[in-house]
């Protein structure tokens, strides 16, 4: 199928945001029964010419409709029929026991996809197809069944339907009836990615549920699946190797552990310190800045949501390096919606950020917020502090720059940019206390910048956003820095040494500053995907960087390291993975 004509008149004006997409009102329902008749009667002949002019039936007692607005013309419709009402119009031609799918109270029918002769462009038609897709999915909705017509069946079968080789025929037009789970649907999406971003960029959603399925972004933690999510058997995490996050391998200092031990009853049931107080005086002291220069969180997600969303709007633009931690991506182009350039790193320079032409971008102007994440991940390069700094200075104060230094420790507490940021006016440092202290489960983090960059956030901070656990637990890191830093140290030789073994398989890998490794899988074995699954089988857990980036192939992947007996089991798995593979 060709590329669909815009949204907008043929005549190309005005064709940005010139159609509506709503929920009818009750008193334009004279109107659709109207179109109805005069498509279907009269165009079709699918039914008689009826004098009333208006075609209408018993389903419409609770059928929806959508329509595509013209200004306060009807520019197409489409229907749905919920569940719960016994009835379906595939009733009219199908019995149930023919169906390939239970009609459960989680069906619902599309039906009605309508759009008169002088609006007819394709992707009006595919717009209120995944309106009623959209729909149908904020209500529960898992699968859904249309009676597609012959002539227009393809636009089903483009958004993930999928034909059960039953047909009928009603007047003079001829229908097959499909249907699809949901997931068909999601699956489907990348065929008609961008068909669907004109849609956005071209039209008003008025329907009530967002234009995107608000889907959460894709992290490492699937291993919990093997271990269960509603941990019921956690000692099954003994024969699991979580290689797909980069928890860290050893465990909190013993400060931590004996503060959690001491009164693990008070400190469930008590309520903390309501905005940090305590723990933002620590961080402050133990970095070097002002209490006024730290902001808490629940996690670094919980600021990256919170700040980002405070901050930027759809018509915003925001910079990314790519590859890049994929939450900043999924954050500015689905849950915000803004525009994102993604900034290459070139696998020659080791995907190194190319710093000065990194700034002449910046000045160039047009960019509210750029992130950058040193060390990076899935690449694990660092930027010296004092090279990151040059290149900070010269950032236009007009462009926020974000500074994710979750893993900087592992490179020195000294290379963070911390300070900086207090007395800059617009860098902001995200530094997570989850990897780097093995802290994960306990959700902690902080933003480092200047007060005037906080202060509105703080006025979004709900109270009591970190335990009382994750409170006392960071404080008490915070106060063993020697026991730390020898865990660093030790992270470096454990991830040198997983590095050698892995080249022994033939791959590539690259090393870096944090505790992961990314690894090049050679043409002739097996993909990503086929490796992971194959290692899944026997409970290594290791991450595709698919989700991550759009630079990055089919073969690459990150592996976290671990402690050297871990290590060296996974080091055996692949093995027989691999050996698997080649017999």
């Amino acid at each position: 199928m060709p590329d669909p004509e815009p949204l907008g008149s043929a005549t190309g004006c005005n064709r940005r945001r010139s159609l509506v997409f709503r929920m009818a009102t009750p008193e334009e329902r004279p109107a659709l029964y109207a179109l109805r008749h005069e498509v279907y009667a009269r165009e079709l002949g699918q039914y008689p010419v009826n004098p009333e002019g208006r075609l209408t039936d018993a389903l419409d007692a609770f059928n929806i409709y959508i329509v595509a607005m013209a200004g306060e013309r009807i520019a197409g419709f489409v229907s749905v029929t919920p569940p719960g009402h016994g009835r379906y119009s595939i009733d009219k031609y199908f019995r149930r026991e023919e169906l390939p799918f239970p009609a459960d109270d989680h069906l619902f029918e599309i039906r009605l996809l309508t759009v008169p002769q002088e609006s007819r462009r394709r992707l009006i038609a595919l717009a209120l197809m995944w309106a009623a897709f959209r729909y149908i999915e904020s209500q529960g909705g898992t699968r859904l069944v249309a009676i597609g017509r012959e002539e227009i069946v393809p636009i089903h079968f483009r958004v993930g339907l999928k034909d059960t080789g039953l047909r009928t025929q009603s007047g003079a037009v001829k229908y097959r009836l499909v249907h699809a789970e949901m997931r068909d649907v999601h699956n489907a999406l990348w065929s008609i990615h961008r068909m669907l971003q004109r849609i956005e960029s071209e039209s008003e959603w008025e329907i009530g549920t967002p234009f995107w399925t608000p889907a959460p972004t894709y992290h490492g933690g699937e291993f919990f699946k093997a271990i269960g999510e509603e941990f019921d058997d956690l000692d099954r995490r003994r024969q699991i190797i979580n290689a797909d996050v980069l928890d860290a391998w050893y465990p909190p200092a013993p400060g931590v552990l004996a503060a959690l031990r001491e009164d693990l009853a008070w400190l469930a049931r008590t309520s903390p310190p309501t905005n940090c107080e305590g723990l933002v005086r620590v961080i402050a002291r133990a970095r070097g800045v002002s209490p006024g220069c730290i902001l808490p969180g629940g996690g670094s997600s919980d600021l990256i949501f919170r700040a980002l969303r405070q901050w930027l709007t759809p018509t915003s633009r925001a910079l990314i390096l790519d590859p890049s931690y994929g939450e900043y991506r999924h954050v500015l182009e689905k849950v915000i919606g803004c525009s994102v350039e993604r900034w290459p790193l070139d696998a020659g320079r080791r995907y190194r950020p190319d710093l000065e032409a990194l700034s002449r971008r910046l000045r160039e102007g047009g960019v509210d917020l750029a992130v950058i994440v040193n060390p990076n991940s899935p690449t694990g390069q660092h930027v010296p502090r004092v090279e990151m700094e040059a290149f900070l200075s010269e950032v236009p104060s007009a462009t926020r720059v974000w500074v994710d230094e979750t893993y900087v420790d592992y490179v020195g507490s000294d290379q963070s940019v911390e300070a900086f940021a207090a007395r800059s006016p617009n860098v902001i440092v995200c530094k997570s206390m989850s990897k780097v202290y093995a802290l994960s489960g306990m959700r902690v983090a902080y933003l480092c910048a200047g007060p005037h960059l906080l202060e509105p956030l703080a006025a979004v901070t709900p109270p009591w956003v970190v335990g009382l656990p994750g409170q006392l637990a960071a404080v008490r890191a915070l106060q063993d820095p020697a026991y730390y830093q020898a865990r660093w140290r030790e992270t470096h030789t454990l991830r040198e040494q997983l590095a050698e073994r892995l080249r022994g398989f033939g791959w590539q890998v690259l090393s870096g500053a944090a505790n992961l490794l990314l690894c090049q899988l050679p043409a002739e074995g097996p993909d990503a995907a086929t490796l992971i699954a194959r290692c899944q089988e026997q409970g290594l857990w290791l991450r595709s960087t698919a989700g991550i980036s759009s630079c990055l192939g089919d073969r690459f992947i990150r592996v976290a390291v671990k402690d050297a007996e871990t290590n060296q089991r996974m080091v055996g798995i692949l093995s027989r993975v691999l050996a698997g593979e080649r017999s």
